[in-house]
């Protein structure tokens, strides 16, 4: 469930709690990535999102070792809705990290200068531009013909809505003066004014029906929603407008910065932004931000913020990118909004690692255009913290993305009646104990309290059965989260493996699944009171999906098990550290037998830490786990982790940085390294094959020598990768 942004100070977390903490983080704004991007309904506000991603930042910032390699901070947007056909984007469509003060940009331009090696006198410029609340699109054009529009999906693949974004009249059909191949994106929103008009309509011809009105929250939801219409025609009905600010693919190159770039759009035909300028002072960046912050009410339409971006695009091609976001843009979010309400209840929820989540159910109140009901309360610490009580009037904040936080109890507003909150000594769905663990490395009591239960426990178990098939899982068109719960309930799935039996069992009389259908909400249709049965081709096409993920790719088996503090980025790191998964598992096998090899190398890896060792290990030294993977792999064949097809001299060869670097920052040499497919690791180990060591080099440069390890000089290893 959703989470908030300041349950405990930051600089008061122990190492536990802000582990904790991220686990839970990552969990909410999966599901909230998903409502926003995939179903057009966002579950809060911008803001909401913003603010609980920063929550989700600052503890990065201060546990550095502990950011998780499925943290938001390393996603995109969410799966192409299985309605339309896929686009796979020619190059990746990412988000953009956010700045949500002034010193969050002084730090933006410092880590940009940093990285580029560039003293405080070096000239950096950037442009500024508003950030559009709405939905991404890129338009592909070649020989100056539109030929491709696609959202943005994953950021890797995006649905094809070619038919409905011909019907924009500010995207043109044919542009000159272009490259033959070019990807022009942008920004597909709705104005204040058409919005209000839409919405009207919409209530005019429900009303004259005889139906009940089904109008849209806000212009960003209009937006999506008009874009994603599988009926052309209907899209052509509303009326969308498109901002140009990027690019993706491109046959030659266009300009030399980005404001020359977004120049050559407005020549081709497209609108671009017209307060998009180009500072040379962070001081003026913050005052344009200021400006445009005092005068968003008179725009016209959303904007969440402002983006920044390096002008030079040498500079954006040096600095390159992280897992979801370029180094070279952030986006400065405007701050968020807040509301009074009365805290009705709380609820506990049990996630998926057992632990057990306070939920404030809220009298609904509207933040910005949603409706609020729910807000996290994070754990038993913070009701008591804050002191929490059942029917107080409570401020709360849109800065989660499921759900909100609460900032402040009015306790002047109280009311005689309301109670205080004991939190359960038992799980509410399994009734085993529910305890504070001991943090074995800290020795202090975990504040998040968690069933003991494990694979007995049934949240535990439908929360893993739902991360299973989840979009950075096994993600099964057609087997969503509805369908899991539906099928768990009836006792049809039990562990992972007994999806890919479905149809054995179906086909051999044991279960049913034609008995009846659900609706979108998972719940039984209905006619004349009576269950009807399940469309035949439906099943079938389940049984197609199911059988098409027989074989999967290794980083999403690793990420599809649910291991602790193993995400997408993380499954990621380690299928390309083994390249199989017996090999991974032999080597989490060793390491949990005390192997100090096994565990060094693990260890090796770079962007994994102790924390994150750990919870493979313990997964794989868990007899109920090993079964469960063995069953299995008797049903699904995770692919080999092919090596990198870089034409480099250092391809699949493990480098480790040591020393001061002179002609290149440490992160930029990194970066480089791997985009000539080597692979970066932070410790010497038997398995690296290459140190560049600079001055200063100490223990590791010692240990390569003692392993007979190639070592060369800063200047030895960039003639060696430009040979």
């Amino acid at each position: 469930m959703p989470s908030k942004e300041a349950v405990i100070p930051v600089k008061d977390l122990s190492a536990s709690q802000a582990e904790k903490e991220l686990a839970r983080l990552s969990d909410e704004l999966h599901r909230a990535n998903t409502a926003y991007h995939q179903d057009d309904a966002p579950i809060m506000s911008d803001a909401a999102y913003d603010a609980l991603m920063r929550r989700n930042l600052l503890i990065e910032r201060s546990f550095p070792k502990l950011k998780r390699k499925d943290s938001p901070s390393d996603l995109v947007g969410a799966p192409p809705s299985p309605k339309f056909e896929k686009v796979t984007h020619a190059q990746a469509m990412l988000s953009l990290d956010n700045a949500f003060n002034d010193e969050d940009v002084f730090d933006f331009s410092t880590r940009i200068r940093k990285f580029l090696g560039l003293s405080d006198d070096d000239p950096v410029s950037f442009t500024a531009e508003p950030k559009i609340d709405g939905a991404s699109l890129s338009l592909r054009y070649e020989q100056g013909k539109l030929k491709t529009a696609a959202t943005r999906g994953n950021g890797q693949v995006g649905e094809n809505v070619t038919a409905n974004a011909l019907t924009i009249k500010g995207i043109p059909t044919e542009i000159s003066g272009a490259p033959a191949i070019v990807e022009v994106r942008g920004e597909v929103y709705m104005s204040h004014a058409d919005f209000s008009d839409l919405n009207q309509r919409l209530t005019d011809e429900a009303t004259a029906k005889g139906k009940t009105p089904e109008v849209f929250a806000n212009p960003r939801n209009a937006a999506a929603g008009s874009l994603r219409q599988l009926d052309p025609a209907i899209t052509a009905e509303r009326p969308l407008q498109f901002f140009a600010y990027a690019w993706g693919e491109l046959s030659e190159e266009i300009s030399d910065t980005q404001i020359g770039a977004v120049k050559a759009f407005k020549k081709w035909g497209f609108a671009i932004n017209p307060l998009m300028e180009r500072f040379d002072k962070i001081e003026d960046l913050l005052g344009h931000y200021q400006r445009i912050d005092a005068d968003r009410s008179s725009l016209g339409y959303d904007i969440d913020g402002v983006v920044y971006k390096v002008d030079r695009l040498d500079y954006q091609e040096r600095l390159g990118f992280v897992s979801r976001a370029p180094r070279w843009a952030i986006a400065h979010k405007f701050a968020a909004e807040k509301a009074t309400t009365v805290l009705d209840d709380i609820d506990i929820q049990v996630g998926r690692t057992g632990a057990l989540t306070p939920v404030a159910r809220l009298v609904p109140v509207t933040v910005g255009g949603v409706v609020v009901s729910n807000a996290t309360l994070h754990n038993a610490d913070e009701i008591e913290r804050k002191d929490v009580r059942i029917g107080d009037t409570v401020i709360i904040q849109r800065a989660g993305d499921v759900i909100p936080q609460i900032v402040e109890v009015l306790a002047d507003k109280r009311k005689k009646g309301a109670r205080r909150y004991k939190f359960p000594e038992s799980c509410p769905v399994c009734g085993s104990h529910a305890v504070n663990e001991i943090n074995e490395k800290t020795g202090k009591e975990d504040a998040v309290r968690r069933c003991t239960g494990g694979l007995i426990c049934g949240a535990q178990a439908l929360e893993r059965m739902k991360h299973f098939v989840s979009r950075g899982g096994f993600d099964i068109d057609g087997l969503g989260t509805k369908q899991i719960e539906s099928f768990f309930e009836q006792g049809l799935i039990k562990q992972p493996a007994d999806i890919f039996t479905l149809k054995q069992r179906q086909e051999a009389g044991e279960i049913d699944l034609y008995t009846y259908k659900l609706d979108k909400k998972g719940a039984p249709v209905l006619k004349g009171g009576k269950r009807q049965p399940t469309n035949e081709k439906s099943i079938h096409n389940l049984f197609d999906a199911i059988e098409a993920r027989r074989s999967v790719s290794l980083n999403r088996f690793i990420n599809a098990l649910g291991m602790r503090h193993i995400g997408e980025t993380n499954a990621r790191l380690f299928a390309s550290a083994y390249g199989r998964f017996e090999i991974f598992r032999e080597a989490a096998l060793a390491a949990a037998n005390e192997d100090a090899a096994a565990r060094e190398e693990m260890l090796a890896i770079d962007g994994v830490g102790e924390l994150v060792a750990e919870g493979v290990i313990e997964f794989f030294a868990e007899e109920h786990n090993a079964e469960a993977v063995d069953n299995l792999l008797q049903q699904v064949t995770p692919q080999e982790m092919l090596a990198p097809t870089a034409d480099s001299v250092v391809a699949s060869k493990t480098v480790v940085f040591t020393g001061k670097l002179e002609r290149m920052s440490r992160d930029e040499a990194k970066a480089k390294a791997q985009t000539l497919g080597a692979k970066v690791a932070g410790s010497v180990s038997a398995k690296t094959d290459i140190l560049v060591a600079g001055p200063g080099a100490g223990s590791k440069l010692k240990k390569a020598q003692e392993l007979g390890i190639q070592t060369l000089t800063e200047d030895e290893w960039l003639a060696l990768i430009t040979s």
